[in-house]
């Protein structure tokens, strides 16, 4: 379930960063994008990890990546890129992957 929902990010990232200026391109854009892919993509790899200890080190990763990309949202909603409202969206999407993998991790202790 949180690799879906990192997967859900993903898509609304990319769909919100669709819109910011052209010269953020190789910027915040990128960043922002690759950010997120993290998630889910590291999620999937620390699966097929055979230790716990390397699954967890993923998903830290994950949360790592998370973070990120809360950051990432408030700055390009401080710049005037993205709406409070599709900002708003996205938060609550990282607050509710970051719980995930906490309870994912508390389950795998």
């Amino acid at each position: 379930k949180v690799w879906q929902a990192g997967m859900r990010l993903v898509k609304e990232v990319y769909q919100a960063s669709s819109q910011f200026p052209k010269e953020e391109t190789y910027g915040i854009t990128s960043q922002l994008r690759r950010a997120a892919v993290s998630i889910p993509s590291n999620i999937a790899e620390g699966k097929g990890r055979t230790s716990k200890k390397e699954f967890l080190q993923f998903i830290s990763i994950a949360n790592g990546s998370c973070y990120e990309v809360i950051t990432l949202i408030k700055l390009s909603e401080d710049l005037g890129y993205l709406p409070k409202e599709q900002t708003q969206v996205l938060l609550s999407l990282c607050a509710e992957i970051i719980a995930m993998l906490t309870g994912l991790t508390h389950s795998i202790r």
